[in-house]
């Protein structure tokens, strides 16, 4: 078993000498759907397929696609990592964790972590962002399990009271009043949750349900990063709306709001 934490400084100076980037200011891990709203941030400088870098895997989900691209925005350099790899593709939590290891590794010390997720709330609909404001973990793991890390980092017991930072969230509740904040369920997956299920995410307080994110945010912040968590509902959870689900309308939901999430993006990285 590879320590994660050398893995990542590995990884990291990998992507600097195929970047050309010395040090990376912010990393957004781009979700299901934000792929195409990130193209309003400018064309990337370089476009580095995770294929080239240690302890990456290539993503197999439709809509994921396994790549770093660096961009530059109002001076900031900026890895926009299109390369999420999930538990349910048989990762472990570390190599899940791996990408944002290895970018905030790079230098990055602000984490924009998005997805794409079930809502529980009728009030708000398919195609609208919510901002994390918490999360349920119920994943069964933790990136933080296994090696011990290593003399000059945090310790494993890492507080998570401020996991998703208070003043990035009012920062941008403050240039966009309109988004509203949830608490993030995190499952497993790949199924689609059971309405007994999200009956009972609700009753323990979530309004989002996905298979992402909340492994990403606990490696984040214990490496003291500042991690922001943004939300497309992409459907209603089961046995909030009618219909069958499936992967395709997360997609097709992604594509609608490609403007509005390209606006959203440069917004965001104006207030990190």
């Amino acid at each position: 078993m590879t320590n994660p934490y050398e893995l990542a400084e590995r990884a990291a100076e990998e992507l600097r000498e195929r970047s050309g980037v010395d040090s990376y200011d912010v990393a957004v891990v781009l979700g299901s759907g934000w792929k195409e709203g990130a193209v309003a941030l400018g064309s990337p400088n370089s476009v580095v397929d995770v294929a080239q870098l240690s302890g990456f895997f290539a993503p197999t989900v439709a809509g994921h696609r396994g790549e770093i691209l660096s961009v530059v925005v109002d001076g900031a350099n900026i890895a926009l990592v299109a390369g999420r790899v999930h538990l349910y593709e048989g990762h472990s939590a570390s190599e899940v964790a791996h990408p944002v290891r290895t970018v905030i590794a790079a230098g990055a010390r602000k984490i924009v972590l998005t997805n794409a997720a079930g809502g529980l709330d009728p009030a708000i609909p398919p195609g609208r962002v919510v901002i994390i404001r918490d999360h349920l973990n119920f994943t069964a793991t933790s990136p933080l399990e296994g090696y011990a890390p290593p003399a000059g980092y945090a310790a494993r017991f890492v507080d998570l009271t401020d996991l998703y930072s208070a003043q990035l969230r009012q920062d941008l509740r403050r240039a966009r009043p309109e988004l509203t904040e949830g608490v993030y369920m995190g499952f497993r997956g790949p199924h689609y949750e059971t309405p007994a299920e999200i009956h009972m995410a609700e009753t323990l307080g979530a309004s989002l349900v996905g298979m992402s994110t909340v492994l990403e945010a606990i490696a984040a912040r214990h490496l003291g990063a500042d991690v922001l968590g943004l939300s497309l509902v992409s459907n209603f959870a089961a046995g909030v709306g009618d219909g069958a689900l499936s992967h395709q309308e997360v997609l097709e939901a992604g594509q609608e709001a490609a403007a509005s999430l390209g606006a959203l993006l440069s917004d965001v990285l104006a207030i990190l």
